[in-house]
Parts: C-alpha cells; sequence; structure tokens
C-alpha cells in the first residue's frame, strides 16, 4: 500500500471517530429564559388592558327616581313601568338615539327638579301653623315681661312650670301626588264587549276584553298621547295616554290607529280600532297603571 493511501485511511478513521463522539455527548440544556418585562428604551412593551368603563348613570343605581335598565327593556317599556312619556325620559337623560339603551345603564326617570339631590329642589314647607307657634315666645316669659317691677319683687307663692319646647319640624319630604289626580272619571274603552280575561299582576298587567275587528277603541278619560306605534313587543299597536301626574292608560293589539303622539284626547274619544296585531285573537288589551304601577282596572271602571 502506498504512503498516500495510508494517509487517506487514517484521516478517514479519525473523521469517523471524531463524528462517533459528538454523537455519543450529553445534549446540551437550552439556556434559561431571562425575564425581560421590565421596560427598556427603544423597546414597545404591550398595552395594559384598558379598564372597565362605567356605564352612564352607575352612580345613582338603586336610588329613588332612577331606573336599571335590565335585558329586554326598551325606552317605551321604561316609560310605561315608570309613568312617563318616552319623549321625556330620553331628554332628562340626553338620549339622542332612543333605540340605543345598554343593560346595566341608570336612567332618570323623575323630573328635574322633583328629587332631593336636584339644584333648585324646594323642600316641603313648615307648616304655617307650626311656624307661628314656634315663632311665638313661651307664654311665662311673656307674662313675666308684662309685670311690673313691684309685683316682680313680691314672693311668689311657687313658680310656675317651664313650657314645652316646641316640638323640632318634621323632615323635609317632596310633596305628595294632589289627591285630585285619583278624581278620574273614568269610562270603559269598550262600548260593549265580554271580559276575557281578568287582572292578574303576575301574568295579566290589564284586562282583555273581546269585540270584532274594526269596533271602536275609546279614550277611558281625557288626556294626552304620550305614544303610539308598535315598539313594544307584545302590545302590538299600541296607544298610550297620560292622564295626569299618577294614571296612565295602555289600548294594545289595535288594527288602526288613530291618534298621534302629543295630541290631547277627550273621554270616550274614538282612538283606534280593535285588532289582533302581535296576540291570536281579536280583543283590546286595557291597563291602568298609577305611578307606573298596574293596578285592576275593574277597582276604577265604573259598573255596566
Amino acid at each position: 500500500m502506498s504512503l498516500r493511501t495510508r494517509a487517506w485511511s487514517w484521516l478517514g478513521l479519525l473523521l469517523a471517530g471524531a463524528m462517533l463522539a459528538g454523537c455519543a455527548s450529553p445534549r446540551r440544556a437550552p439556556a434559561p429564559v431571562e425575564d425581560r418585562s421590565t421596560a427598556r428604551p427603544g423597546v414597545a412593551m404591550p398595552a395594559p388592558a384598558a379598564p372597565a368603563v362605567a356605564l352612564p348613570g352607575a352612580e345613582n343605581a338603586g336610588r329613588a327616581g332612577y331606573f336599571t335598565v335590565r335585558p329586554g327593556d326598551t325606552l317605551i317599556r321604561i316609560a310605561l313601568e315608570t309613568g312617563n312619556n318616552w319623549r321625556d325620559v330620553a331628554r332628562w337623560n340626553s338620549i339622542d338615539n332612543p333605540n340605543v339603551i345598554e343593560v346595566g345603564q341608570v336612567l332618570r326617570v323623575a323630573p328635574p327638579g322633583s328629587l332631593a339631590t336636584d339644584p333648585g329642589y324646594v323642600a316641603r314647607a313648615v307648616p304655617p301653623v307650626a311656624a307661628a307657634s314656634a315663632a311665638q315666645p313661651p307664654a311665662s316669659a311673656a307674662s313675666t315681661a308684662a309685670r311690673p317691677a313691684s309685683a316682680a319683687s313680691a314672693p311668689v307663692a311657687s313658680a310656675p312650670a317651664p313650657a314645652p319646647a316646641p316640638a323640632p319640624a318634621p323632615a323635609p319630604a317632596p310633596a305628595p301626588a294632589s289627591a285630585g289626580e285619583d278624581d278620574v272619571a273614568w269610562a270603559w274603552p269598550i262600548a260593549a264587549g265580554q271580559v276575557l280575561a281578568g287582572f292578574d299582576e303576575q301574568k295579566n298587567k290589564g284586562i282583555d276584553i273581546g269585540g270584532r275587528a274594526g269596533d271602536p277603541v275609546l279614550a277611558s278619560a281625557d288626556g294626552k298621547v304620550v305614544y303610539a306605534g308598535a315598539g313594544l313587543r307584545g302590545y302590538g299597536n299600541l296607544i298610550i295616554l297620560k292622564h295626569n301626574n299618577t294614571f296612565l292608560t295602555a289600548y294594545a293589539h289595535n288594527q288602526t290607529l288613530l291618534v298621534r303622539e302629543d295630541q290631547t284626547v277627550r273621554k270616550g274619544q274614538k282612538i283606534a280600532e280593535m285588532g289582533s296585531t302581535d296576540t291570536d285573537r281579536v280583543k283590546l288589551h286595557f291597563e291602568i297603571r298609577r305611578q307606573g304601577k298596574p293596578v285592576d282596572p275593574a277597582r276604577y271602571l265604573p259598573p255596566r
């Protein structure tokens, strides 16, 4: 074998041994991961999560005169349940689009100036009789001042009992609704018709009266139209009348509406025609709401 051939053989053996040694060597562990969460100049760090944004009016949740929006609520339903015109509720809360309200949003449902926290709120005054009695000095002091000096120096058998201090005035409270607002002259909204379902606070918030399609629906009392439309699910073509600051009436499932919002109507005026919109048969669903709460119409309507 030539010298050159031997050299190449030895070189091949050396390379093969090196390769075997490299394969047999243990695998090196990966380098430890460094914590580089600390901001460094020139390196953009991920933005922190944005804090939850409080919904409008959240600071008033649970307070009198405010309403927290629930799933499924609409401005029209909230106005009906609180005894208001939905346009007023939108204005009091600076709502431009009445179709956009959020669950958990807190809405004002009392007129400005009616809550104790409102600027310019005037509490109920102390009754004049109480104010006058508080301003008068005690009788014993007045009689002592009227006595002459000689009489004052004469011996007195017994000292008069001190006059009782005037009772403190009651805490101011909002003025109650006028008693006259309960004196509404009610009439039946249908001239003739059988009551199909009576009032049930949980299942039926009014009464259902049967009839034929096209029968006249009448205003149950003098009032103003605060809603006329089909925007409240389950009521079909609906009219809501406001009679005063205490009472609203609702007329649902109509075939045709004959009045518009903000129109003044008189008791017995034809405001709609009976129908079956959003229900299974021709009928009028009629509600009376006192300060937004449904009450039994049978307690208010005259017998017939």
